[in-house]
């Protein structure tokens, strides 16, 4: 893969970029409606998918960053975007063009006034993973296999122009209403600055490593404040495949199981006992070693889960709950789903609407056991995405719904479920958290 000897930096270099790449996606609707006259429907829309994906990560790859992380947190999203999209943002997730290695010498000087070469006893200068934010590199110093993370120029001041960029496309994809949508913009804001200082990432990563160590077939790499700073973190060099290249080939039930009880007690403890949860699950934070025991990492992107969202949300992840049409009222104004200057007809419709997703989201919890390799269960999912997608009294009322804390509480939980699908794992002990 080519690496890149320079980001865009500037906010009118930024900007640029963003309108060459919306002028591409003008071309290919041109496109799409010239093949509608020769070809059907769905190949036309099929290709106009595909090759809007392609522009759009074309474009955003080239800007890293903020621009390339929400494509990353899109891709999560298989139930909600069409295929092309989430197979070309997946991509983000760890396979990026790197920084090419005078610019990699060049940020090593910045933060610390020597090469890499002088700092480690082994550096390469090839990136071995490329992602939204920053790349890793291996070195060696001391006979220790080490992972050096670096953070591409620019990353950290572009954040807010970036958003104020990208918001036009995410207002328009997920009906979002502009007047209002200021807490949910500024909850994203503040947890990408947050994953743009490794000082931070460093504290968090410790933090979790410590209080998960004793969950069975768990593992993380130790951290290197003296050989870190706000824009460099190093850490172990983790052998192990990407759990993405894992599925593809693992026939072993029971290394399934193991590995989605490991993933899931992970999550639930973190929930339910550290109110604190890394909130960027998708494949590329975490490795499947030879051992089949899981590696996570990246702890750039934590969610602290205030009490008076926690138990709310999960007391509606409660059958007895959701049944209850006075108490199943009162969770979603606490939840801010529903709103006391709501109308009548908004108080049915979202009340329905949520009634329906929360019934499917939480099954999981009604049983002690899980079978999350269950196309079924992920069938409603995509089934209730599609309706609501399309659904013309939603667009209509085109009003923010829900506390800010759904954003990355959501996020984590659909890319959990997602992982645990990849993982094919049919045996979860569901209530596991509750022993720790």
């Amino acid at each position: 893969m080519k690496s890149i000897d320079r980001i865009p930096t500037t906010k009118l270099q930024r900007a640029s970029k963003i309108v060459s790449t919306g002028a591409k996606v003008g071309v290919n609707y041109i496109k799409y409606y010239g093949e509608k006259l020769s070809k059907s429907e769905q190949v036309a829309k099929e290709n106009l998918n595909k090759n809007n994906a392609e522009d759009i990560y074309s474009g955003l790859k080239q800007l890293k960053g903020s621009a390339l992380k929400v494509a990353q947190m899109l891709s999560m999203e298989k139930n909600i975007l069409p295929r092309a999209y989430v197979e070309k943002f997946s991509l983000a997730q760890f396979s990026v063009p790197p920084l090419s290695s005078p610019l990699v010498v060049k940020t090593f000087k910045k933060y610390f006034g020597q090469s890499p070469d002088v700092i480690f006893d082994e550096f390469d200068a090839n990136s071995v993973n490329a992602a939204s934010i920053g790349q890793v590199h291996k070195a060696k110093k001391n006979g220790k296999d080490l992972a050096v993370k670096i953070q591409y120029p620019g990353v950290a001041d572009s954040i807010k122009s970036d958003l104020a960029l990208v918001k036009p496309i995410a207002l328009k994809m997920f009906n979002i209403k502009a007047k209002d949508s200021d807490k949910y913009f500024k909850e994203v804001e503040d947890k990408l600055t947050e994953e743009t200082d490794y000082c931070l990432e460093i504290e968090q990563s410790k933090e979790i490593a410590k209080a998960c160590a004793h969950i069975p077939n768990m593992l993380f790499p130790s951290y290197y404040n003296e050989l870190s700073s706000n824009r460099i973190l190093t850490m172990d060099f983790m052998n192990g495949q990407h759990l993405s290249e894992f599925v593809k080939h693992n026939e072993d039930q029971e290394k399934s199981n193991r590995l989605g009880q490991a993933l899931w007690d992970f999550y639930m403890y973190q929930i339910h006992n550290l109110k604190k949860v890394h909130a960027d699950p998708h494949p590329g934070n975490f490795l499947i070693n030879d051992d089949a025991q899981l590696v996570a990492l990246d702890f750039g992107c934590m969610k602290s889960i205030p009490d008076e969202f926690y138990t709310p949300y999960f007391e509606l992840a409660n059958k007895s709950v959701i049944d209850d049409e006075n108490l199943f009222s009162k969770k979603l104004y606490e939840l801010e789903i529903l709103n006391t200057n709501d109308s009548a007809e908004e108080i049915i419709f979202f009340t329905a609407m949520f009634h329906d997703l929360l019934s499917v989201f939480t099954l999981p919890f009604q049983k002690d056991v899980f079978d999350f390799s269950d196309p079924e269960f992920f069938g409603k999912i995509g089934d209730l995405a599609e309706r609501y997608s399309q659904n013309t009294e939603l667009r209509k009322f085109n009003s923010n719904r829900g506390s800010k804390h759904f954003i990355y509480m959501n996020r984590t939980f659909f890319g959990l479920y997602n992982l645990m699908f990849d993982l094919k794992a049919n045996q979860v002990k569901i209530n596991q958290f509750q022993h720790y």
